[in-house]
């Protein structure tokens, strides 16, 4: 694909890189665009590389269309938006932030947010400026919980999970943490790893950190929150799917749980957010913050992904075809893999 110019279309481009713009100019036209669902099915049928953020599913139906399609590129490290297994019967690489570790290290808008969210809910900071702006001035309706002193609880400690952690001991907390997948090297010797169902037991605030798999659907549900100590609060800035959300639910309308804040929802490129369950408990409990998955959406986070795979991709579009495949593994590529 080395001197063939293609044609790019990035289908959310508010804020995009300059510089990362520059560099997909060198592989050919960039087509700037901010798309809704028909718009998206409408224009990529002359696409060769698909630029995308979290709006769109990437689907069979998109995929059909996109008959010229090589590569999706998405500055995430999940993968539920797009249909792996449909894109690998095309033979459409994904180029995703997977397995960049080392990049990643420097990208902490997520781990940012999540300590954001503990702080909201555990302050009632959305429902007392609420108050403000509609006229009221009552400080004795909005007492507050601190993090000084809590446990918290981690789930997957992986790069997010660990960043947590750097932070949350700075606020004086006792870290417990657990990781379902593996047992992570860590330089951390003031976090104790105890299995998830004491984690549950011990936890003040639980936050969810763990990847996403067909393997871990819905595995924080009943038996999990029934675990959590009365009064503690749950916090998943990771992906809704790790959660059985009626299971949340239901912990929140029985009182289990003192609270929740989420960053993301099950199947949220595809579901209307004010017909989803969650989403209307929060309309009238301020016990439930819930963000349109914004922990990752900060500038510097944002211009740093892009230039990195705007790199990253022309690497691999100016390479020699035999040796796609080593450097799109290079590039956290998920060709054909589940995630």
């Amino acid at each position: 694909m080395g001197n063939v110019s293609l044609r790019i279309l990035i289908v959310e481009s508010f804020g995009f890189s300059p510089e990362a713009v520059a560099t997909l100019r060198q592989l050919g036209e960039v087509v700037l665009a901010d798309l809704d669902r028909p718009g998206l099915l409408a224009a990529v049928s002359g696409t060769d590389i698909l630029w995308v953020r979290l709006r769109h599913a990437i689907d069979e139906e998109v995929l059909d269309r996109a008959v010229r399609l090589r590569y999706v590129v998405t500055p995430t490290t999940g993968l539920t938006h797009v249909d792996l297994a449909a894109a690998e019967e095309r033979g459409i690489e994904i180029l995703s932030l997977r397995g960049e570790r080392e990049f990643l290290r420097n990208v902490r808008g997520t781990t940012e947010h999540t300590v954001g969210l503990m702080l909201a809910l555990l302050r009632h900071i959305p429902a007392a400026s609420r108050q403000v702006v509609e006229g009221g001035w009552d400080r004795d309706a909005f007492w507050g919980r601190e993090l000084f002193g809590k446990t918290v609880g981690i789930i997957g400690f992986g790069r997010i999970g660990q960043q947590a952690a750097r932070c949350l001991l700075a606020f004086g907390v006792r870290v417990l943490a657990t990781d379902p997948s593996s047992q992570p090297s860590i330089d951390l010797p003031e976090v104790r790893m105890v299995p998830l169902i004491p984690l549950m037991r011990e936890a003040d605030v639980v936050t969810l950190h763990a990847s996403f798999s067909e393997h871990n659907r819905r595995f924080i549900g009943d038996r999990e929150f029934a675990s959590m100590k009365p009064g503690a609060i749950f916090v998943n800035t990771a992906r809704g799917e790790l959660i059985d959300e009626p299971a949340l639910l239901f912990a929140l309308e029985s009182g289990r749980l003192a609270g929740a804040a989420l960053d993301v929802l099950s199947e949220e490129q595809t579901t209307t957010a004010a017909d989803h369950p969650l989403v209307r408990y929060a309309q009238s409990h301020d016990n439930l913050l819930i963000t349109p998955h914004i922990g990752g959406c900060t500038v510097e986070s944002m211009r740093k992904t892009e230039e990195f795979l705007a790199i990253r991709l022309a690497t691999v579009c100016r390479a020699p075809a035999s040796s796609h495949a080593s450097v799109a593994a290079s590039a956290g590529s998920a060709r054909g893999r589940r995630p």
